[in-house]
């Protein structure tokens, strides 16, 4: 057994001051950049929680429809512009920057459509390799989650590293959804789907 842990969209548009502000993003950076840097702090890799680490990352391109350009976003399936492909808006949050020497790989996902999922990324480094292979390529059965937003793309990448056969815990600490109705309805269905809830230590 493998463990590894997903990092969904810390991104300075889902964050505090972005175009699709979370309350709490900030907050969500700083505690995913101390999770990684105190697995990897050690000077032992058998010490280590984690055989990998990865973060996701929304890419645009032209998304489409996912993008409300031409009138008012209805916030469930249309959105105002956020995360186009390098942009400041797309960068990681700077209070992730200090872990990002010990990530393993960065997946972007939704070039040319929406992409809620962290499993619909491709790898960085070779542009094509999918999150789901990549995981198994190293061995790894089990995943912790952590990100923005609890209710739309940490929802969805949790849901398919279920149907990719994963075991999940959700890192509750690490979290902070859109709004209060549809962050509880994720967490109660998240359960629902076998996700433990891993409170802070």
């Amino acid at each position: 057994m493998a463990r590894a842990l997903v990092l969904v969209d810390i991104q300075n548009d889902f964050c505090e001051g972005g175009s699709m502000g979370v309350t709490g993003g900030g907050s969500v950076a700083a505690r995913s950049a101390q999770r990684v840097l105190a697995d990897r702090s050690g000077p032992e890799p058998t010490h280590r929680e984690y055989a990998a680490i990865v973060v996701t990352a929304d890419w645009h391109h032209d998304p489409g429809d996912h993008w409300a350009t031409d009138g008012d976003p209805n916030f469930s399936t249309t959105w105002p512009v956020h995360c186009a492909a390098g942009t400041t808006g797309a960068d990681f949050h700077p209070s992730l920057l200090p872990a990002l020497d010990h990530v393993d790989e960065i997946f972007r996902k939704g070039m040319t459509d929406a992409a809620y999922s962290g499993f619909e990324g491709v790898a960085a480094g070779d542009g094509h390799t999918g999150l789901t292979r990549w995981l198994e390529q190293r061995g790894v059965t089990d995943l912790d989650i952590g990100g923005i937003a609890t209710d739309y793309c940490v929802r969805a990448t949790v849901l398919d590293a279920l149907g990719a056969g994963f075991s999940v815990r959700l890192l509750t600490d690490t979290i902070a959804g859109v709004a209060t109705e549809t962050t509880e309805a994720a967490l109660a269905e998240l359960t629902a789907a076998g996700v433990e809830l891993a409170a802070p230590e």
